[in-house]
């Protein structure tokens, strides 16, 4: 069985939370690759951001429906989620658009796994890692090829 190990690449690009989206548009354009994990000061994973965080940050702003109740205003949907879509529409560095909640694997994880797992989350990259650290990435190509060889 072909494990992450065997097919990852090891020389990972990543970002940081001030990165800004000038420069995260001309690492897209530059590198083709889908997404950047986000990493901190330290090098730890913290995030991921893609092309679908940059394309929806370009979007337009989707205003809620509120009412007007005794002079106070009333969110028919989220408040909170307005105020995301603001922050999104407004943003001018990665943290403004990435996404925290990172689908990642180990490096003994099997390649149908992976594949399960992109389909499942419906990813593109995931990041290989030891706790927090990066070891790599792998990306659909990567698991198509991997397939191929199996």
């Amino acid at each position: 069985m072909i494990t992450v190990k065997e097919i990852m690449t090891k020389e990972v690009l990543t970002v940081t939370r001030e990165t800004s989206i000038k420069e995260l548009s001309d690492l897209f354009i530059k590198h083709r690759v889908n997404g950047f994990p986000v990493v901190d000061g330290t090098g730890q994973l913290t995030g991921i951001v893609t092309e679908k965080n940059l394309i929806e940050q370009s979007k337009n702003l989707h205003i809620p429906t509120v009412i007007a109740l005794f002079d106070a205003v009333i969110y028919l949907e989220s408040g909170k989620k307005f105020e995301e879509e603001v922050k999104r529409y407004n943003a001018t560095r990665v943290e403004d658009i990435y996404t925290k909640a990172v689908v990642t694997i180990s490096p003994d994880t099997g390649i149908h796994e992976v594949a399960s797992l992109m389909t499942e989350k419906s990813v593109h990259s995931i990041p290989v890692v030891e706790g927090k650290t990066i070891l790599g990435i792998v990306g659909k190509l990567d698991v198509i090829k991997g397939l191929a060889r199996e």
